[in-house]
């Protein structure tokens, strides 16, 4: 019997990330091309070169591609051509990149793929329009698939974008409210709420949803793609929280305890609310409302190292196994349609590399 090679996941990624970032590349050139009827006076030209300068900044600096390569890979699994995906799969990377951009905005985060956020360089006047520019752009690359996928399919897939989007946006929204309020009686089914808008559908099974649309999926199969999604997003995102925490992403973190500062509510900060007493909780609750200004980094240990003597750290890492061994299952049991290999095994892959990502 031949014994399978194992797959590395961190290879698939690079791999699709390749050709992603050729399609992309292309689009970022679109932005300084204007019709003639509009074209920018050649006096003005550093500014336009300074324009996508400021819009190309995200994409190039190239996170994991999860989320494209989810797109292929589901394709692939159902017999679709890469080649015909690569769109598609580019619009689901820009999008990550504007949504970061203002994100980044809104939690006055320092830091992005070991640069300093764009807001932070530029200001968060310019930095909010190079976010507008690059959302733009995700249309153009969107509308540009009729050419390859014919146009009711490329509207479906737009159509997908807008039931994704729209729910990332209900829960980021959901979680700035929480921080803004400081709401401190969270549950887990709280924190489950966002996660499930944010990663369980953006970063899971939305781009897995567009590779099955692209192959043709019937409704029933998109919708057992989403409650794949859920565990294995929840999984995703408790796994991102703890590194957080504990490491500094392969040196892409400077910052530990960045949520903290930020005043993410986590499942480990909604256990720890739980179950501290008196005066530690009284410690606590006056760290959260402090900005991230005000918050000390001793301060921001101290909630890690209350995380770790409460056993906050380990009840996350209970449930990331939990999460990942639905998920696991699911895929087995319901998802036998995405079956071609060698796409299969490595979506299969894909569910192991998120539990023991180290970035």
């Amino acid at each position: 019997m031949i014994k399978q090679k194992k797959i590395y996941f961190p290879d698939i990624l690079n791999q699709k990330k390749e050709s992603v970032w050729q399609e992309i590349k292309k689009y970022l050139n679109l932005l300084v091309s204007y019709p003639k009827f509009c074209d920018v006076p050649k006096k003005y030209y550093d500014l336009v070169d300074f324009h996508k300068e400021i819009v190309s900044d995200y994409p190039k600096r190239q996170g994991k591609y999860v989320r494209p390569s989810l797109v292929l890979l589901t394709a692939g699994a159902m017999g679709f051509s890469e080649k015909k995906a690569i769109k598609t799969a580019a619009a689901m990377q820009i999008s990550e990149e504007w949504i970061l951009n203002h994100d980044d905005i809104e939690d006055n985060s320092l830091e992005r793929r070991g640069k300093p956020c764009l807001h932070r360089i530029y200001g968060e006047e310019l930095a909010i329009n190079a976010g507008d520019g690059l959302h733009i752009l995700m249309w153009k690359v969107l509308i540009g698939n009729k050419e390859t996928i014919g146009v009711k399919k490329t509207f479906a897939v737009m159509e997908e974008f807008f039931k994704m989007l729209n729910r990332t946006v209900f829960g980021q929204g959901v979680e700035s409210k929480w921080i803004l309020e400081n709401k401190t009686d969270l549950t887990d089914e709280d924190v489950l709420l966002i996660l499930e808008s944010k990663t369980g559908y953006y970063t899971i099974a939305g781009p897995m949803r567009l590779g099955a649309i692209l192959a043709g999926a019937s409704e029933r199969q998109l919708n057992k793609i989403y409650e794949f999604g859920k565990p294995l997003g929840y999984c995703y995102q408790i796994r991102d929280d703890l590194l957080d925490l504990t490491s500094d992403f392969s040196g892409l973190k400077k910052q530990q305890g960045n949520d903290i500062y930020e005043g993410k509510r986590t499942i480990m900060l909604a256990h720890l609310l739980r179950v501290l007493k008196s005066n530690d909780r009284d410690k606590l609750l006056k760290i959260l409302k402090k900005t991230r200004e005000k918050k000390k980094k001793e301060e921001v240990f101290w909630v890690i190292e209350k995380m770790k003597d409460y056993g906050s750290l380990d009840y996350a890492k209970v449930l990331v196994e939990k999460y990942a061994a639905e998920a696991k299952i699911y895929f087995r049991k319901n998802l036998g349609f995405l079956k071609k290999e060698p796409f299969r095994s490595q979506l299969l892959a894909g569910i192991d590399f998120i539990v023991k990502r180290e970035y």
